[in-house]
C-alpha cells in the first residue's frame, strides 16, 4: 500500500484522547473526525486498488466484475437490468454502458423480458461465466490481503455489523447480499 493513508480534507495527526466538542476547522469532534477520516480514506483508496488488480489480471473494472458476479449468482444467471442496477447502486444509464462493453466481449446478453416486455433482461453467457471463474481468484486474494487478513475473526463480525448499520442509515434498498448473508 503506497504511503500512509490520510484524509485530505481537515485531517490532522491523531490528537490522542478525543476532545469533547467540535473542532473549529472541521465541525467534527476529534473522535468523529478520526473515525470519519479513516472510513473516507478507505472509501477512496480501496476502489482504486480493487480496480487496478482486476484491470491488470482480468481486463475488468470492479464495477464490471460486480455486474458479472451478480449475474453468476442469479437464477439462470439472469436478472432484470433494473434489479441489477439496484444491486450495483447504479443508474440504468451507467449500467447500460457497462453491459454494452460486456456484450461486446460476449460475456453478457440482453433480451426483452418475455414475461413483461417493458423490462430488459441481462444474462451471463458461458464466456462470461468463464470470465468470472478466471477473475475471481485474484479478486478474492486482493480482498483477503487488503481487508480480511488484517482483521481478526471478531473484527470481521464487527465490520459486518458496522456496514449493515451504515447501509441501513443510507437506505440500502436493493443492495446485493450474498446468499447466506
Amino acid at each position: 500500500m503506497p504511503g500512509q493513508l490520510t484524509y485530505a480534507v481537515g485531517m490532522r495527526p491523531d490528537p490522542g484522547p478525543a476532545a469533547a466538542g467540535p473542532t473549529e476547522s472541521s465541525g467534527f469532534t476529534d473522535d468523529e473526525l478520526s473515525t470519519w477520516s479513516g472510513l473516507a480514506t478507505v472509501l477512496e483508496w480501496l476502489p482504486v486498488l480493487l480496480d487496478a488488480q482486476l484491470q491488470q489480471d482480468a481486463d475488468l473494472t470492479h464495477f464490471e466484475f460486480g455486474v458479472l458476479f451478480a449475474l453468476e449468482d442469479a437464477p439462470d444467471r439472469t436478472l432484470r437490468m433494473s434489479v441489477l442496477a439496484g444491486y450495483a447502486n447504479s443508474t440504468l444509464t451507467r449500467l447500460s454502458r457497462a453491459v454494452t462493453r460486456l456484450e461486446r466481449r460476449r460475456w453478457v446478453q440482453r433480451a426483452v423480458d418475455p414475461l413483461d416486455g417493458r423490462y430488459t433482461l441481462a444474462t451471463l453467457t458461458d464466456l462470461g461465466h468463464d470470465k468470472v471463474a478466471e477473475a475471481t481468484p485474484g479478486h478474492v486474494a486482493t480482498v483477503r490481503r487488503l481487508v480480511l487478513e488484517p482483521l481478526t475473526k471478531a473484527q470481521h463480525a464487527h465490520l459486518r455489523a458496522i456496514t449493515r448499520r451504515v447501509l441501513s442509515a443510507a437506505g440500502d434498498g436493493n443492495s446485493w447480499r450474498p446468499p447466506n448473508g
